[in-house]
């Protein structure tokens, strides 16, 4: 399979501090990768790095494989920094505007505006747009030119539910066209929505890798409670069929290898003297495979 992009060893300093450190990976043509981390993680330095926004300290990376510089621009669209649009102009002229500054075609905007959904609002100000779709034109914006890759830095910050499910049908309507995407975001459901494989940052370098589908196939999340969840937590430490993923005010959840293992826990819970009053297994998640992943790291 043809490696959109290739990634090897990439470090990136400011100053004394190192905002990645040895990052490394690839990305095939028709991906839908999430970047997933916690804030400061350097999943926003990773894509300034690759969209050549800022320098790399070291390290190295291509696109299609070819040397940096080669590839056309337009190959890649992105949504890293907001874009400025005039509050004035219409959505047609603020996309003929970075059409222009891009060397793009101005056929291309009709087709763009109907990609995000868009179309009815060609001759609409932009001053009078909501939030989502204001996102949505800087979507579009990012899709000027039809470039086979397309990457997005947090899509849906800031936006209310509705503005978030309309972001997530345009990254699930492009990626049917088969587009490559990668995008950056800390709303973790939504990235198991869209998204064929993640890459998890902690502390500017790559944890864990994979598919989704491989992420989630694991283990077994099992929320427990207690009267007492401070005594329940420092039981739940001693034993080893169990891996604590997460403490919460009045529950903890746990991972288990085996379902079935959830009895004889409770059993050895109830002659330490503690009554569960709470066992429910829950869905596998991602947000709860990458808290657990996290805290492992």
């Amino acid at each position: 399979m043809t490696n959109v992009l290739t990634v090897n060893d990439l470090s990136k300093s400011f100053g004394k501090i190192r905002a990645i450190n040895g990052v490394s990976f690839s990305i095939s043509k028709g991906q839908v990768v999430g970047i997933l981390g916690p804030n400061g993680s350097g999943k926003t330095t990773t894509l300034s790095v690759i969209l050549g926004i800022k320098k790399a300290s070291s390290g190295s990376f291509s696109w299609f494989d070819q040397p940096v510089g080669i590839t056309k621009n337009t190959r890649v669209g992105s949504l890293v920094e907001v874009p400025y649009f005039y509050p004035y102009l219409t959505l047609s002229k603020n996309l003929e505007v970075v059409a222009k500054t891009r060397g793009i075609t101005l056929e291309h905007i009709p087709k763009t505006l109907e990609m995000v959904g868009l179309s009815n609002r060609a001759k609409t100000k932009y001053q009078t747009l909501s939030l989502g779709m204001k996102q949505r034109l800087a979507i579009a914006s990012a899709l000027l030119g039809n470039p086979e890759v397309l990457v997005l830095d947090e899509p849906t910050n800031g936006l209310d539910p509705e503005g978030i499910a309309e972001v997530r049908d345009i990254i699930s309507n492009q990626s049917k066209l088969g587009r490559t995407i990668i995008l950056a975001s800390h709303i973790l459901d939504e990235v198991e929505k869209v998204c064929s494989d993640v890459i998890i940052l902690k502390q500017g370098q790559v944890i864990s890798k994979g598919s989704v589908v491989e992420l989630l196939s694991d283990k077994h999340m099992v929320i427990v409670s207690a009267e007492n969840i401070d005594k329940l937590y420092n039981e739940l430490k001693t034993l080893d069929t169990l891996e604590i993923v997460e403490k919460r005010s009045d529950s903890i959840l746990i991972a288990i290898e085996n379902p079935a293992i959830i009895s004889s826990i409770n059993r050895e819970l109830m002659q330490k003297g503690i009554a569960l009053i709470r066992i429910e297994p829950i869905k596998k998640s991602l947000e709860s495979q990458f808290l657990e992943i996290i805290k492992q790291q």
